[in-house]
């Protein structure tokens, strides 16, 4: 049982198939990240590790010392504000891309 199968490949097959590829080439591209964001998501992930009990003993020593009433209220600014940008820090970085359309 022999089948014939014929080689002629039209032109327009050709340029249809090299169209669809050319159409998917962006998106192969857009899946690849770079090495610089895969470092600093890298790096942004390990800060937050190491800020996390930090801050948490930060709020203790500031309730530690509120109540022996030794503190002043701009060492408990300070520390929400320095809690709040380090924890805040990727929806700070999106908001200001937003901002100036990067």
């Amino acid at each position: 049982m022999h089948v014939m199968l014929t080689a002629s490949v039209t032109a327009a097959q050709r340029s249809a198939a090299a169209g669809a590829l050319l159409a998917c080439a962006p998106l192969l591209a857009q899946a690849q990240s770079s090495p610089f964001m895969t470092g600093a998501t890298a790096l942004q992930t390990n800060i937050l590790a190491w800020l996390t009990p930090i801050a948490v003993i930060l709020v203790m020593a500031l309730g530690a010392m509120a109540m022996a009433n030794r503190l002043s209220w701009g060492w408990c600014i300070g520390a929400i504000l320095g809690i709040a940008i380090a924890f805040g820090a990727p929806q700070i970085v999106i908001w200001v891309r937003g901002m100036f359309g990067v």
